[in-house]
């Protein structure tokens, strides 16, 4: 399930993907296709994995495929509430060191400020 929202704060403008349930090689053209959006919608975009229970390789490839384009662009990326496990397999694939990650939506707002 990948639920998309749009939010506007004062200031800064940002995009909120949410992110839930399991991303698998089915699903993760769902991912691609709400980061994508998010993408070109704004330079400021947060994602919440509170309620991401499984995340496959393929799941984890639209991340790695998305960064080079957020560098380019200049987009400030955010993700935050990750549950342990998900949080493991980040880490595990140094994306970690790639990607911001917070633990919690005021987290993630400060960082896009």
């Amino acid at each position: 399930m990948i639920k998309i929202d749009n939010h506007i704060n004062d200031d800064p403008v940002y995009y909120q993907l949410s992110i839930g349930g399991e991303v698998d090689a089915s699903s993760s053209i769902h991912l691609e296709e709400g980061l994508k959006n998010a993408m070109a919608s704004s330079k400021k975009i947060i994602v919440d994995l509170a309620d991401l229970e499984y995340i496959s390789s393929a799941g984890l490839g639209v991340f790695m495929s998305i960064i080079q384009d957020l560098e380019n662009e200049g987009i400030q990326f955010v993700i935050y509430g990750m549950a342990p496990k998900v949080n493991e397999v980040f880490e595990i694939l140094g994306l970690n060191q790639l990607i911001t990650i917070k633990e919690n939506k005021e987290e993630a707002l400060e960082a896009i400020k």
